[in-house]
């Protein structure tokens, strides 16, 4: 599994539905599109909710990326990561 991380912004449509019921319909999402999720949360300023993910791969981040628009109302940016550790080997050429 590779990590995700999905920063969130509300509509305004949207943020006039939050509840944990919505929470659990995200959630359901995520596992439908093959993820999994670490932690969210709720940050409220240029970024609404930060939510770290783990997908398959790009395409299923994508994939629950649009479906939770969709459903929710919350547009999605969603970048993968990796560990400062995997990084600097990367950038070392090791």
């Amino acid at each position: 599994m590779e990590t995700f991380i999905m920063k969130g912004k509300y509509s305004s449509e949207a943020i006039k539905q939050i509840s944990g019921k919505r929470t659990t319909k995200a959630t359901d999402i995520v596992k439908k599109c093959g993820g999994k999720i670490v932690a969210v949360y709720a940050t409220m300023g240029d970024t609404d909710l930060l939510a770290i993910t783990e997908f398959p791969s790009l395409n299923e981040a994508i994939k629950a990326s649009i479906a939770l628009n969709k459903a929710l109302g919350i547009s999605f940016s969603t970048v993968p990561a990796i560990t400062v550790e995997d990084f600097d080997k990367l950038a070392s050429g090791k």
